[in-house]
Parts: structure tokens; sequence; C-alpha cells
């Protein structure tokens, strides 16, 4: 049984006519005559009672196209939901993202522009720092990530280059150091220092450290922790001061001063990661909609 035997019973069954149905669906009188036959005898039933005037649909016949109709609903919705998800326009699609990424600019730019674009895709939007975005993408746990990239990557990851963000100082604000004066890298000898332990991201940590050995700064640490959350929450408590992400400067701690490092210049190489096997459409359509809105943003 094939799809044109459904549809030329459909129009003879609507038309109740051979003729008036070959006729509107543009075939030839024999061969839609020739298609109800073959149907006739795959389903083992006379579905129409031949009449003078045309013909009628027997009771089998009737039951048969209230299914058939069903059928191609099912199928035709089917079919649209394929090329939809083809289009990347229903389906999922998990995405990674550092926290600190996302307070403004083009990462929640690009969440907001892909949800009014592909409202029906389902957007798993996961906080993960940038090691743990790797690995999830080569597990397969993600399809894509904003990751700050210091390393070079495993060559089944590819990346889009997004901008590069700064780093500032964080310092308690009692320590009532002034507003408008940039601070240099040596005055913080001596002074206590919150940062991440090694192991989060040992790329940054090698990094961050060779950049202030540089600059004549050894960092006195005298707390770990894993997340820049954590480590404004100390700033805040007072602990210690700390080198963060200029991507917090606007979620900036009641009690926490943002200063410029004078000779501190560290760079935070933003980046979009996804593995070259990913055929996920939904992923190609994200990325289309990234390049375009990277592409804005830099004009």
């Amino acid at each position: 049984m094939e799809l044109r035997h459904l549809r030329y019973f459909i129009a003879v069954a609507e038309n109740r006519s051979f003729r008036v149905a070959a006729e509107r669906i543009h075939v030839t009188q024999p061969a839609i005559t020739r298609q109800i036959q073959d149907l006739e005898a795959e389903v083992g039933v006379a579905l129409f009672q031949r009449t003078t005037v045309g013909v009628m649909l027997t009771p089998a016949g009737e039951l048969f196209l209230r299914e058939v109709r069903v059928a191609l609903s099912i199928l035709t919705a089917a079919t649209l939901s394929a090329k939809r998800v083809s289009a990347g326009l229903e389906g999922s699609l998990r995405i990674g993202f550092v926290e600190n990424s996302s307070w403004e600019g083009l990462v929640p730019d690009a969440f907001a522009r892909y949800q009014a674009q592909a409202p029906d895709v389902h957007l798993e939007l996961l906080p993960l720092n940038s090691p743990e975005q790797v690995e999830s993408l080569l597990a397969d746990r993600i399809d894509g990530g904003f990751i700050y990239r210091f390393e070079e990557l495993p060559a089944e990851i590819n990346t889009i280059p997004l901008l590069h963000k700064g780093a500032l100082l964080a310092v308690p604000r009692q320590w009532g150091w002034p507003d408008d004066r940039p601070v240099r890298a040596s005055e913080l000898n001596d002074k206590p220092v919150i940062a991440f332990p090694r192991d989060t991201y040992p790329s940054y940590h090698d990094y961050l450290i060779q950049a202030c050995r540089e600059a004549g700064l050894t960092l006195n640490v005298v707390q770990e922790v894993t997340t820049e959350a954590a480590i404004l929450s100390l700033v805040s408590a007072g602990i210690g001061a700390a080198i963060v992400n200029a991507g917090n400067l606007s979620r900036r701690p009641a009690r926490v001063q943002f200063l410029e490092l004078a000779d501190l210049p560290l760079a935070m190489p933003l980046t979009f990661a996804y593995t070259r096997q990913n055929q996920n459409p939904a992923l190609a359509r994200f990325i289309v909609m990234l390049e375009a809105l990277r592409a804005e943003m830099t004009r």
C-alpha cells in the first residue's frame, strides 16, 4: 500500500466520482480506477459501491476513510516536525557557559536571540567552568559551550573566537583603597589573596601566576575556592583581594571595590567550542546565529 493509493481513495470518496476525482488530482480516470482496485484487493474488502450515477462508500469504506484521514494527518504532522528538526527549529540543544560570561553582552544576547528565533527548541543552559565544558563536549553531554581558552584543545573540537575580556582587582571595601587610581601588581605583594586552586583550570592558573611574576608579584594565596562567586564572597568578608574576570563588573558586591590593574594586562579569550562530529541541526542554527551576532557587535 502506497500513499498515492490513500490519496486517490480520499479523492474518490470526497467527490463520489472517479471522473471528478481524476480531474481534481490531475490523473487519468483509468489510472485512478486501477489504483482503487489495487487498494481494495490489498485491504481485502470493497470500499466503494458502484452506482449508475457514481460511487458511494460501503460501511467498510466509511470506516476506512475515517482511519485514513487520521493516519494522513499524523503523517503530515510528522513530516512537518522532521523538516523543522532538520532546520534546527525543533529538538533540543545543550549549551555550557562560564557564569561570568553571561552577566551582560554577547552571551546573554545569544541566548535571547536564539530563543526568539527557535522557540520550539528546548534550550538547556549548563553553568560549567571551561575544563568541565571541554570534558562534557568530548563525552557528548553538551552540544557546545562558551569557554575561556588558555590552551590547545583536542583536535575534534572546533572553536569560534568571540572576544577578549580583561581582568580586575577585587579588594575589600574596608581596605579603603582609592577608587580612581589603577593598582600596580607589586602593591599586592604580601597582601592576602584568594584564588582558584590549580586543578580547577591548570592552564589559566599557570597563565595567571606567570603574568604576576612578570609584573613583579608573588601571590600570597590564603584561601582557594572553585568559583568566582565564592571568591567575591570571601573578598566581601575582608579575607583578601582577588584578580577576577572583568565580566564581574555588572554584579559588583556592595562590600567589594573593583580596581584597574595598571601593569597586569590579562586577556580572557572567550570562545565558543563544539565538536566536529556533532550533527545536531539546532547546534548548526545556533552557530549561524552566533556568528551573525558576533559580526554585528564588531562593526
